[in-house]
């Protein structure tokens, strides 16, 4: 039995330090005291029309997952800052406070003030939705507006994966994370990318893109683990708090989200926030920020002043549809 964990672990670190090299970091680093954290800081151009956005991305993620539709379309157009949250992609995970999503939402406020934007539209997906959420409440001052895709922010009924348990244990979990699970990883990956994007098909390239496999370098893996283990019981008593956000939000989910329940989510924010804007996609799952880039665009317009009927964009929208695999 040991000899097998010693050849688990030895392949593992081979296979991480693959996935490093593949994607290696693209931003920079800030020092906050206490931790390192990796962002990419896009400067806004000349005839820049929007205020500064920060994207929060979600569980299993990194800087990466967002920068990949928005860059594109919105560079030049404000000042961008994406983040690798604490503990993901190449950022420090920091002290304890950074397990759940007020410490990492303090210490996202810290890199803004180390980069000079004084507020910022804060932009956040699934997991991030509750970092964004949190920020809201706690930086009320630094946030003009909020933008919340998909966002895990309420009690659900149900637990966590095992996986997830059994990673954020002491002892057990650590030594998972260095044997089997980017192992075990590996082979589960273009499922669990076609799940999280079904029904609508996974981009052929968001592999490579958006490197969903560095989750699987241990530490990664594991403060993912502490991350998702964390949150049920954080949002539980978070949640009283979102009456407390003024800014303007805008909620955008899809209608066939499996991974966060959309019901409970994002009709509660909406319930929550006062003034808040819900946008159904129909026929959309969790990740409306690739499957509907543009109207997640138009919200930020909306969200600046600026007159979108996202409403309108939401009816007319069609999703595509991914083809079963014979």
């Amino acid at each position: 039995m040991l000899s097998l964990l010693l050849a688990c672990f030895v392949f593992s670190k081979i296979a991480t330090a693959g996935f490093a090299k593949a994607h290696p970091p693209i931003g920079q680093h800030i020092a906050l005291g206490d931790l390192s954290l990796h962002v990419l800081h896009v400067p806004p151009g000349d005839a820049a029309d929007l205020p500064p956005i920060v994207f929060i991305h979600g569980a299993s993620g990194n800087l990466l997952d967002q920068s990949t539709p928005f860059l594109p379309r919105l560079r030049g157009r404000a000042e961008l800052l994406f983040v690798d949250r604490p503990g993901h992609g190449y950022s420090d995970r920091g002290g304890p406070e950074n397990d759940t999503p007020d410490g990492q939402a303090n210490t996202i406020a810290r890199a803004m003030d180390a980069l000079g934007m004084k507020s910022a539209i804060i932009v956040g997906h699934s997991f991030g939705g509750a970092v964004a959420a949190s920020f809201a409440v706690l930086h009320p001052e630094k946030t003009s507006g909020l933008l919340l895709l998909a966002p895990a922010t309420h009690p659900w009924p149900s637990g966590v994966d095992w996986h997830y348990t059994l990673t954020a244990t002491p002892i057990i979990g650590p030594i998972f994370a260095h044997t089997l699970a980017p192992i075990a990883g590996q082979f589960r990956m273009k499922a669990a990318i076609n799940s999280v994007f079904a029904p609508n098909p996974a981009p052929v390239d968001y592999m490579t893109r958006a490197a969903p496999a560095l989750v699987l370098r241990p530490s990664a893996f594991r403060y993912n683990a502490i991350d998702v283990s964390n949150l049920h019981a954080y949002v539980s008593h978070m949640a009283a708090r979102y009456s407390e956000i003024t800014a303007p939000t805008v909620v955008m989910t899809g209608d066939s989200d499996d991974i966060v329940l959309a019901n409970i989510h994002s009709t509660g924010l909406a319930r929550d926030i006062q003034g808040a804007e819900l946008v159904w996609l129909r026929n959309v799952g969790h990740k409306p920020d690739y499957v509907a880039t543009e109207i997640a665009i138009a919200a930020l317009e909306k969200i600046a002043g600026k007159p979108r009927d996202l409403q309108a964009l939401a009816r007319a929208f069609h999703a595509p549809i991914a083809v079963p695999d014979n």
